[in-house]
């Protein structure tokens, strides 16, 4: 232990937590966060705040040129965008490419990078182990890592760990790791990062899991929760998704059956979910996003015994789009259309309303299957402007969609973004026959009655 106080380091320091809290939140522990994507850059934010001494790191010099602007490059994030102005305004945040450099600043470093899997299903730590790399280039004794990334159990003990001992030269009583799962949604990032939802902090020792607590301590409003270790901490995460996962699965399966059962599940579903041990998801045209359909293969590519659960889970959500496209195709038949002859029209690309990110996405495999059909297939997102794997798709992509100048045998509605509520949906279809409808999200139950529409929806007996 170091016999004098060093208020820049948290790990194994003299310094009482009253004298470290302070220390922290008036700009003398100089934080690092790498990452400044839809996630990062508001978690930059919330640190710069709080400790008045931020630097973020992304490769992306133009994310790096737009945030030392005292600009945000993340659209629909509520109060983002002012946010990042008075933090660099104020001097607390900066931004570079220099991932060393700011590692050599920086004691407190915060990765909060992508995890993906591959073409395999396995997870890819590429990008966190790179960053690991530059961190530990400039790693000082009692300094703390702290890793937000969405990570494999096991991660920071199995990888992390000895990865930073070995390019540090540090031995491990001489630095902070811990994991502290983000918990943040798109569209409400500050106020999520701020105390939505308690922080979960596990580290690898006992010192690693304090530091940690007592940073978040000061970022969050809500209880921070201590775990017994990081692999705790790092489960904790990835069953939150995988939990999803599951549970979308099972209505899901519940709602491809809404036919052979003669009811409205939707209904079933809600009227049941009154009951208090029952929390059942809602069906829909599939799982996007870049958390619930990657994380259960954190798990599964782990274990040598089957996980039958989550991979049917996942077999069951993968095949959703698929489904809500053979809705479309199989209404078409019924009036006597064949595909080739058939344009369709596919509302809302993004994975989610509201945000532009289509990672995942259910429209993606939607806009393939219709095409693998032979239908004309156009495409219409409000709120995305990088439109270019549609197209690759097949797909036509609008930008505008007119009642005068456009007809359509069918819409297949995937995301209900709000423009949507203001369409007059029935008035695509054509003059001979009524316009297919398939709701992949019980967003247009209201044209069920409607004489001019065949009305097919996921969950939702004809």
């Amino acid at each position: 232990m170091r016999t004098k106080h060093d208020y820049r380091q948290l790990y194994d320091a003299s310094a009482t937590p009253d004298e470290q809290r302070a220390a922290l939140t008036s700009g003398q522990v100089p934080v690092a966060v790498y990452g400044l994507g839809k996630m990062g850059l508001p978690l930059a934010t919330v640190y710069a705040h709080t400790t008045e001494h931020v630097v973020g790191v992304d490769t992306d010099r133009f994310v790096v040129r737009t945030v030392n602007r005292g600009e945000s490059h993340v659209a629909g994030e509520p109060g983002l965008r002012s946010a990042v102005e008075e933090a660099v305004t104020a001097e607390w945040l900066r931004a570079t490419t220099d991932a060393a450099d700011a590692a050599d600043e920086a004691s407190v470093h915060v990765v909060i990078v992508p995890t993906l899997v591959d073409e395999d299903d396995d997870p890819d730590l590429s990008v966190v182990t790179d960053v690991a790399r530059s961190i530990a280039d400039g790693l000082d004794p009692g300094d703390l890592v702290i890793a937000e990334s969405t990570l494999p159990p096991r991660t920071c003990e199995d990888v992390l760990l000895p990865l930073l001992e070995r390019e540090s030269g540090l031995s491990r009583d001489e630095f902070g790791l811990a994991f502290c799962p983000e918990r943040t949604s798109s569209g409400q990032a500050l106020e999520d990062i701020r105390g939505s939802y308690p922080k979960v902090v596990g580290g690898v020792d006992d010192e690693s899991t304090r530091a940690a607590a007592l940073v978040y301590g000061e970022i969050t409003t809500n209880d921070v929760i201590t775990v017994s270790d990081a692999t705790t901490a790092e489960s904790v995460k990835v069953f939150e998704g995988v939990y999803r996962d599951v549970n979308i699965a099972l209505a899901n399966e519940l709602g491809r059956h809404a036919s052979e059962l003669g009811i409205d599940v939707v209904e079933a579903i809600s009227v049941a979910n009154t009951q208090p041990y029952c929390d059942i998801h809602t069906p829909g045209a599939g799982v996007g996003g870049h958390c619930i359909p990657y994380y259960p293969h954190f798990l599964i590519d782990q274990f040598d015994e089957e996980t039958a659960l989550l991979e049917t889970a996942r077999s069951v959500n993968e095949a959703m789009p698929s489904y809500t496209a053979e809705l479309a195709l199989d209404a078409l038949a019924e009036q006597g259309v064949d595909p080739a002859d058939a344009s369709v029209l596919v509302l809302g690309l993004t994975y989610r309303p509201g945000v532009a990110e289509i990672r995942a996405t259910p429209a993606l495999p939607v806009v393939q299957r219709l095409d693998a059909a032979g239908a004309d297939v156009v495409a219409f997102d409000p709120i995305l402007e990088d439109h270019d794997v549609f197209e690759a798709a097949g797909a036509e992509v609008r930008s505008y969609v007119g009642y005068r100048d456009d007809q359509f045998d069918a819409v297949v509605l995937v995301t209900p973004q709000e423009h949507f509520e203001r369409l007059d949906v029935p008035a695509l279809g054509p003059d001979d026959r009524p316009l297919v409808v398939v709701d992949g999200r019980q967003a247009l139950t209201h044209l069920r009655r409607d004489d001019t529409v065949l009305y097919r929806g996921v969950g939702l007996d004809d």
